[in-house]
């Protein structure tokens, strides 16, 4: 038998135990940066973020960039179904964790959802800087009809199937992130965004944006769809809060706003009188 102790194996985190407390750390150390001795009132949180994901210290220009993204995504706004979703938990009663719950799961998804942003950024690792690059790419999405865990895709990722123009607060996304590197995906986005839109037949979205901006930060996909989860958290955590004190009283049921167009009329009860009964 190995003398080996047992542990748990990682290259993003490690640990020193307190001489009198194995099961308290010491000093954590995240790729080798000692996080409460060293990090903790010198970095930022968008700075520590990229250290955890990319192993690495941003540059101030990636920064102010991640920084400027999460922003952008911290409240989408009860238009979003994730926010909604956590505010049907906060209005019937669900703990916060199932609010929550309630919002990562319907987030999750490949239209206007993380799995989504996981997508437009495959899109971009074939696409590039090449509008011919992207059309060929975009081919070559809408003929793979292979299902695993995920059904194949109905629109071009990163892109509203159901918008007629390009919404104002994307836009504005755009533009600030594109300013901040006019070089690289993002400016190529601003330039070419409507050349892209007709290549995909459908508006830019807030997801092609955040793909373009997570690619040129040097995100993976994978890593990007786990940035786009949580980020949209505290809005969700926020209107969840805020529905559980107003009450369901006050919620925005659509119930009116339903019109059949052939209606039946009020259903009584039914007459069983010729079952016998």
């Amino acid at each position: 038998m190995s003398d080996v102790e047992p542990g748990f194996q990682s290259k993003i985190w490690q640990e020193e135990a307190e001489a009198d407390n194995p099961f308290a750390a010491h000093a954590c150390y995240c790729h080798g940066y000692d996080v409460y001795g060293d990090v903790l009132g010198k970095a930022g949180w968008a700075e520590y973020l990229y250290l955890l994901f990319r192993g690495e210290r941003p540059s101030p220009s990636q920064a102010r960039m991640l920084d400027a993204l999460m922003v952008a995504l911290a409240n989408r706004g009860p238009r979003d179904p994730a926010v909604r979703a956590a505010m049907n938990g906060g209005v019937g009663g669900s703990t916060a964790a199932g609010s929550l719950m309630a919002a990562l799961a319907v987030g999750a998804g490949q239209y206007g959802g993380a799995h989504e942003v996981c997508l437009a950024m495959q899109l971009w690792a074939k696409g590039g800087l090449q509008l011919e690059a992207w059309e060929t790419a975009l081919g070559q999405l809408s003929d793979n009809r292979n299902v695993d865990i995920w059904l194949p895709v109905e629109h071009a990722p990163g892109f509203d199937p159901n918008g007629e123009s390009c919404p104002t607060p994307v836009r504005q996304t755009l533009a600030y992130l594109a300013h901040l590197e006019t070089a690289g995906p993002l400016g190529w986005l601003m330039r070419e965004r409507e050349a892209l839109e007709a290549l995909a037949g459908a508006p830019l979205a807030m997801t092609g944006v955040v793909a373009a901006a997570l690619f040129s930060l040097g995100f993976s996909p994978e890593q990007g769809e786990m940035l786009f989860l949580f980020s949209g958290l505290p809005g969700a955590a926020v209107h969840a809060l805020e529905q559980q004190e107003t009450g369901w009283r006050k919620f925005p049921f659509v119930g009116n706003r339903i019109h059949l167009q052939d209606d039946p009329g009020p259903m009584g009860m039914p007459d069983i009188s010729e079952f016998g009964l």
